[in-house]
């Protein structure tokens, strides 16, 4: 592929509700250009796009996808991104590099939970944004039933710029309502033939072609003026009043098509071309430069700078960094630093992506996109740039995950390269968190959903061979005291030689959620030597660790020591530590001990036709419910709930909302067990803790 100046440049993200088309639209436009040579389909396993193992096999877009091809004299770098919720923030991350947006919607469902959220993320951007209705060709489908959907939901500003001719099975091209012109297509061939409107069509067409002229007169006073003198707008006026609005996101254009029959898709690029906006023309994006918030714009005239969105790991290529240039001119075998970890960087056989495929390029100018293999030290969000008077972008911050599994290697040999497998692929997927719990010792796999984790757990096996079992993680309860307690704790051991001799008072208190532990020392009069006093609190927090009543840390409690006694021969830090683990486990007995659960915060966002259910549900769960918001169609729960009512909640929101609801959790506070939990807790830790000791 040739080098295309900034000007030139397309850089569109493919974004909607899963299984609205935006694979199988890219799919049609890379046939329709010449860039493969057939239309080739997401059912057969062949996309593009849909390159990895997984996406085939699950046919649906899991990670984003770059396309990199040209139209006439532009080139567009397509972005085809994932649209199920589990998998929306790499939609989110890899919206960065775009300059604009192709917003898909089902011809038969409409604006879909996913919609919104993507919706969402372009306003984030300030991404200029274009619909495209697709799927016409199917039955019940309707493009008008569409469009007053998306005005119910996104308001007015969203006017359509083609029409359909025909539909549902006849659906067989689009009217143009710019230069009023029909374009009619085979199956198949993605390119039109033009024609006149049909008559049956004119007054309808007419009508739309007045609304979206009248739309367009509106964000501009000298075409207000023309068009209130002449009642209406000459083509090449048309044209850059609705550039102009669609850059300052003041129109939402809607258009139309069938990318499974490739109808549309040549009126499609047209208007990409014509109408969205190059690089030089995308709002400047958050940075810092010396540790000062600023703003950077693409800039051709600049030294060169570069900016990773997106990393992959391949089996062969190792690394791969997906760059979008900043500014300047990025050369083959450039060396850049990075502003993060300071390494020096090589860009060796740089790219233009194509799928899986690199088609290697000289060079990359300011806007344009680009890949290359094998950086050492950059991951991404980092910025590579030449060191002097560097600007680094911002990037994107995600959420935590919001459902944790346990995971462990099934063999040894599993386990010696399990670290160094879930490594590479974090690398790749910045909303998967690794941990071990320090309470439970289980080491923890988080992620956006039961079916992320499952799909990890799957490469995992596929890429590097590695074998895991998943299994739901432990709950990590605490013990704390409702009440206070005065205790002696006595450690008197005499043995041939030097004895054991240890004696201390203390008073046991329950602290406020969330201050774990205090150590007051209260000694007066050299009762214990200072020396032995740390190894009192020493005992005392060894045995808080191992719990009392079932097993569990203790926490929130504090403890007083007032009053002991010692034997200047036979006393020492080992007897006083035991000393305090007797006075520790004496108080726990009189100072009503109790056990503590997580609460977490959970949101929950829904159709709002499922919210009653769905606080039903909470009450259920033993939740609370803490609040309600609702934008457009959709509605916000936000509610406490404890962790041990949660770990189940993913299938179970799949299975009442028809897969339409998403959630995130995140750890609140510690409260009680009530009683009648406790007692089952407290029973199945005491019957473990007695296999154990069998074994």
């Amino acid at each position: 592929m040739r080098v295309f100046d900034s000007s030139d440049i397309r850089n569109v993200a493919l974004i909607g509700h899963g299984h609205c088309g935006k694979t199988s639209l890219t799919s049609a436009l890379l046939a329709t250009t010449g860039a493969t040579d057939r239309h080739l389909k997401v059912d057969e396993g062949n996309t593009i796009t849909d390159f990895d193992e997984e996406e085939i096999a699950r046919k649906l877009t899991i990670t984003s996808a770059l396309a990199a091809f040209a139209w006439q004299k532009t080139k567009l770098n397509l972005i085809d991104t994932p649209g199920y919720n589990i998998f929306l923030n790499d939609a989110r991350s890899t919206m960065l590099a775009a300059d604009s947006a192709l917003l898909l919607l089902d011809g038969v469902a409409g604006v879909e939970v996913s919609t919104e959220k993507v919706w969402g993320f372009a306003e984030e951007f300030k991404l200029p944004c274009a619909l495209v209705v697709n799927k016409l060709d199917r039955e019940r489908s309707s493009f008008q039933r569409v469009v007053d959907n998306v005005h119910e939901v996104f308001g007015r500003a969203a006017v359509p710029v083609f029409l359909p001719l025909g539909e549902e099975k006849n659906f067989s091209g689009v009217i143009d309502l710019i230069r009023m012109r029909s374009y009619t297509y085979k199956p198949g061939e993605g390119k039109g033939k033009e024609g006149e409107i049909p008559a049956e069509l004119k007054a309808e067409a007419d009508a739309a072609h007045e609304a979206l002229v009248e739309m367009i007169a509106e964000g501009n006073d000298e075409l207000m003026e023309e068009f209130f003198s002449s009642g209406t707008l000459p083509v090449e006026h048309i044209i850059s009043g609705l550039q102009q609005s669609v850059r300052e996101r003041k129109i939402f254009p809607i258009l139309c098509g069938s990318a499974l029959q490739n109808v549309g898709s040549d009126a499609l690029l047209n208007f990409v071309a014509e109408i969205m906006p190059s690089p030089l023309e995308r709002a400047p994006v958050a940075a810092t430069q010396n540790g000062q918030e600023t703003t950077k714009k693409i800039d051709p005239k600049d030294s060169p700078s570069i900016f990773v969105f997106k990393t992959a790991a391949d089996p062969f290529a190792g690394r791969v960094s997906y760059f979008k240039v900043m500014s300047g001119t990025i050369k083959d075998d450039a060396h850049l630093t990075n502003m993060r970890s300071n390494a020096s960087e090589r860009l060796a056989h740089i790219a233009t992506p194509f799928g899986k495929q690199m088609q290697p390029i000289t060079e990359l100018r300011a806007g344009d996109i680009g890949v290359v293999a094998k950086l050492k030290e950059t991951l991404t969000g980092d910025t590579l740039c030449e060191k002097t008077n560097c600007v680094v972008i911002r990037g994107i911050e995600l959420p935590e995950p919001s459902i944790a599994y346990a995971i462990s290697a099934k063999t040894r040999n599993d386990e010696d390269r399990l670290s160094t497998a879930l490594s590479k692929i974090l690398e790749e997927d910045r909303s998967l968190r690794f941990y071990r719990d320090p309470q439970t010792k289980e080491f923890l796999l988080a992620g956006n959903g039961q079916q992320h984790v499952e799909i990890v757990v799957s490469r995992l096996k596929r890429r590097y061979g590695v074998e895991v079992e998943l299994k739901a993680p432990k709950i990590p309860y605490r013990e704390t005291v409702r009440g206070t307690a005065s205790v002696q704790g006595r450690h008197k051991k005499q043995t041939g030689g030097h004895g054991q001799f240890g004696d201390c008072w203390i008073k046991l208190e329950p602290l406020a959620r969330g201050e774990k532990f205090q150590f007051v020392n209260d000694i007066f009069g050299g009762a214990i030597p200072r020396q032995f006093i740390p190894a009192v609190e020493k005992g005392i927090l060894e045995a808080a660790e191992q719990g009392f009543i079932a097993g569990y840390p203790v926490t929130d409690f504090r403890v007083t020591l007032y009053d002991g006694s010692y034997h200047d021969v036979d006393s020492s830090e080992m007897a006083f530590k035991l000393a305090g683990r007797k006075a520790f486990r004496a108080a726990m007995q009189q100072a009503k001990p109790a056990l503590l659960e997580p609460i977490m915060n959970v949101e929950v966002e829904t159709p709002a036709e499922f919210a009653g259910d769905l606080m039903s549900d909470f009450n259920g769960r033993r939740g609370r419910i803490t609040g309600m918001d609702l934008k457009g169609n959709m509605q916000t729960i936000r509610a406490q709930v404890p962790m041990a009512e949660m770990l189940t909640y993913q299938n179970d929101l799949i299975s009442k909302t028809q897969g339409r609801a998403s959630f995130h959790m995140e750890f609140d506070h510690y409260d009680y067990v009530p009683q009648p939990q406790a007692e089952k807790i407290i029973a199945a830790a005491k019957a473990h803790m007695h296999v154990e000791e069998e074994e």
